[in-house]
């Protein structure tokens, strides 16, 4: 908890990209709630990669913070890195990751139908990935989330570190498909990714026959959800 007096800046906290176009979807996030709370101070920061980092971001504050993560599970990075930094700074709180979360699941399955998702395609989760298996369940959860959203089964694939691997995934929908002798049927994978850059360039490339958008896109006003979803991390914090 961050005491008895509200805190008035919201530190947004995303792992960082080197992408360009990931930077600007996040940045664009970052922006829309900053527009939607006016009476607050909303601070973009990184966990890796880019910069400010967390710490010399609440080390230059005046008030009251919390940290949001910009992270869709509760993996090393919120459990270790941003409490330590929450840590060094007192009455400074960290909230919970984004996901699992429904309006995730509604902004997945835009996502989809955007990229003509079919009945009878099988889908696949894309998901990072991560050592620590509390985030690897919180995934799991997005699949079951998403599933019963669409009215279909959704299996989770693993960018890094957790398995089945994405590709394995990938492989797996397509032979059951094969066994099911679904015509027309294609294998569909929903990026629960925040963002463009390495690692949905690598789901892109996952051996699909359709990769739907990340969650966030730098051609597009972020999702009305997200910022709902922020906001409302922020006054859980």
């Amino acid at each position: 908890m961050i005491g008895s007096t509200a805190a008035t800046a919201l530190v947004a906290a995303s792992h960082g990209t080197s992408s360009p176009a990931g930077q600007a979807a996040i940045a664009a996030l970052v922006r829309a709630v900053a527009r939607r709370r006016p009476d607050l101070n909303v601070v973009e920061s990184f966990v890796d990669v880019q910069q400010p980092d967390v710490p010399t971001v609440l080390a230059g504050l005046q008030e009251k913070a919390a940290v949001v993560p910009l992270l869709l599970s509760a993996g090393y990075h919120v459990h270790v890195d941003l409490a330590r930094a929450a840590g060094q700074a007192p009455g400074t709180a960290v909230s919970g990751a984004l996901g699992p979360d429904g309006r995730l699941v509604r902004v997945l399955a835009r996502r989809l139908q955007q990229a003509g998702l079919r009945r009878g395609d099988r889908v696949v989760l894309a998901c990072a990935g991560s050592t620590d298996e509390r985030a690897v369940a919180d995934c799991g959860r997005m699949a079951l989330k998403l599933g019963k959203f669409l009215g279909r089964p959704v299996s989770a694939g693993y960018i890094s570190a957790a398995r089945p691997a994405l590709k394995d995934a990938v492989a797996a929908e397509r032979a059951r498909r094969r066994g099911l002798r679904a015509r027309g049927a294609r294998v569909v994978v929903a990026t629960y990714l925040l963002a463009p850059g390495y690692f949905a360039s690598l789901a892109a490339g996952c051996g699909a026959d359709v990769v739907a958008r990340p969650l966030l896109v730098p051609d597009e006003e972020p999702p009305a959800e997200m910022v709902d979803l922020v906001l409302d991390r922020f006054g859980r914090a």
